[in-house]
């Protein structure tokens, strides 16, 4: 299995047969090293409404008839648009062809704003648990800490943890480190991070704060390899 990290939130997940976008925001991303048009998933995964985490999703499922998995509401809203979805909701896990998929809970909120500026509600936020090839990977969505992510790492060995880093929406260092002790991956890579001026972090502080996982700073396009 291939990890890659594209910037802000957007992850690749590469298993023997599939591939998989996590919130794939490309368009408008100044710190993605992606290109909507060179982009082939089979499956995309996504964690909330926010435009910058559905970003080119119709785009995408549409040319490469790609299922998107997404929470309930936001699943709806995209099967609208003519989108082939999968609906989910916190708590609830789907054993795909390709993987199995778990929601969990974020706190943070969810709602997709139109081109005529209209706020569409999407539903409740949430993280991702993927298992797949022997492996467990969690991707926290947009999140601020909560005590039950140590339930979270208590009922799961946690392979990769993808968590955001960037203050301000989200989580900021020092508590995504926090969050660190309470998840216990084996590693933990973060996200959600430079891509606006308001959400500017240095990551090294980020790993200096981190005890007992290992960090991977990753730049757009670098991978982990399990």
């Amino acid at each position: 299995m291939e990890l890659f990290y594209h910037g802000h939130s957007v992850v690749k997940i590469k298993t023997n047969d599939t591939n998989i976008l996590i919130d794939p925001f490309i368009r408008g991303n100044g710190s993605t090293d992606l290109k909507v048009e060179e982009e082939k998933p089979d499956v995309i995964l996504l964690t909330h409404g926010h435009n910058d985490h559905v970003g080119d999703t119709v785009e995408l499922a549409k040319a490469n008839n790609a299922l998107v998995v997404a929470p309930n509401e936001l699943a709806d809203y995209l099967s609208w648009q003519g989108v082939n979805t999968h609906a989910m909701h916190i708590g609830g896990s789907y054993q795909f062809e390709f993987g199995k998929v778990k929601f969990t809970q974020a706190f943070h909120g969810s709602s997709y704003v139109t081109e005529n500026n209209e706020i569409i509600y999407t539903g409740m936020p949430s993280g991702i648990l993927f298992y797949a090839e022997g492996f467990t990977i969690y991707h926290a969505g947009d999140t601020a800490l909560f005590g039950d992510m140590k339930l979270i790492g208590d009922r799961n060995e946690i392979d990769v943890a993808f968590l955001p880093i960037g203050d301000n929406f989200t989580m900021g260092p020092e508590d995504a480190a926090y969050a660190v002790s309470l998840l216990n991956p084996k590693s933990v890579v973060p996200i959600h991070y430079n891509t606006f001026p308001v959400i500017q972090q240095d990551p090294k502080h980020f790993a200096d704060l981190v005890k007992n996982s290992k960090v991977q700073i990753l730049n757009p396009g670098e991978k982990v390899e399990l």
